[in-house]
């Protein structure tokens, strides 16, 4: 019951010291993405409920990114703070082994790591994916938002102006088209709509005149209705299910390195409990406070290899760094911890 007690005391307070840093490390990077989507307003149009939309699919990515760096920070504070309390030693001093403590925060490593496996290899490829394609919509769409009084507007192979727009009616239109060296088009209408459909877009023109010029002749023709189609192509977005984008793996070695990368770093809880345990489970009557320095280490170190993992790495160079961060964060805790604790 008291090794309960004492698991469930410890794992409260991680809990607690894990909010209190990832909460603000969201928000920080929330920011730099917020300010990155806004910058997209330059070349379309978004509005506030769109705007959101899209930071929703950069969730994801913010919670892969933040929550490694905010479990080392949370282990490392807790486990000083057991320490400086001298609450770690009064558990050594009840029989609890340094090993038997680090167990709730192991089980509680092996849930993050969980929690990161699933956001890399799920949800991330399919909101960078949504991502992609409400760009491509938006992209498409603001090609065919004409705007009153404004030269060199295109329409497909024409070009437009628009004396005055009202909602989505166009008023006093000129439309010009060169079809080869020898040839031009001209049209002009009172008013114009345009309709959108995700196959074609068309311009319908009511009430106009129009004029094909060759160097022997000139035609003219008048018309009561008069539908214009835009005549580029539109490649819809294609998706991809996860299985279909990670198989790729086996013949693009981008998407291997990338998934090397995803391994390692949703393993970071796991890799960094006794490497961080090792310097932050101490004596405080003869042993310095040097938390940040081993969270800043730790952090680096760990995040250097999967940065060289999705440059040069391959499986066997994953499982042996993988063992040897195991190895080395579990001689350390065993030469400067559990060997006296």
């Amino acid at each position: 019951m008291a090794k309960i007690k004492v698991s469930t005391y410890i794992s409260s307070n991680f809990v607690k010291s894990f909010l209190t840093i990832f909460l603000p490390f969201f928000l920080i990077i929330s920011l730099v993405y917020l300010v990155k989507i806004a910058a997209l307003t330059s070349k379309i149009q978004i509005t506030f409920a769109e705007l959101l939309k899209l930071f929703s699919y950069s969730v994801p990515d913010i919670v892969f990114y933040t929550l490694p760096l905010s479990f080392i920070a949370a282990l490392a504070n807790i486990l000083i703070k057991l320490s400086q309390d001298n609450e770690l030693i009064a558990l050594y001093a009840l029989g609890l082994k340094a090993h038997k403590v680090l167990r709730s925060l192991v089980i509680l490593a092996v849930l993050f790591s969980l929690l990161l496996v699933s956001i890399s290899f799920l949800a991330m490829p399919l909101s960078k994916q949504f991502y992609k394609s409400f760009k491509s919509d938006k992209k498409a769409e603001a090609k065919l938002n004409i705007v009153a009084g404004e030269l060199g507007q295109k329409f497909g192979e024409y070009y437009i102006y628009v004396k005055d727009k009202k909602e989505n009616i166009l008023n006093d239109l000129v439309i010009y088209n060169r079809t080869d060296k020898n040839s031009e088009q001209f049209f002009a209408a009172q008013t114009g709509q345009l309709n959108h459909n995700k196959a074609v877009s068309s311009l319908k023109l009511n009430d106009g005149y129009g004029y094909t010029y060759a160097p022997l002749k000139l035609q003219q023709a008048k018309y009561k209705s008069l539908e214009i189609y835009d005549g580029v192509q539109k490649t819809p977005y294609s998706f991809v299910d996860i299985i279909t984008h990670w198989s790729r793996a086996s013949t693009e070695p981008k998407i291997m390195h990338r998934i090397l990368f995803f391994v390692f770093v949703s393993l970071i809880p796991l890799l960094s409990i006794y490497l961080v345990a090792s310097f932050t489970m101490i004596n405080p009557r003869y042993q310095e406070d040097r938390s940040f320095f081993i969270m800043f280490i730790v952090s680096l170190s760990l995040y250097m290899i999967a940065s060289a993992l999705e440059k040069w790495g391959t499986p066997l160079l994953l499982m042996l760094a993988i063992f040897a961060t195991i190895v080395l964060g579990y001689t350390l805790f065993k030469i400067r911890v559990a060997k006296y604790f």
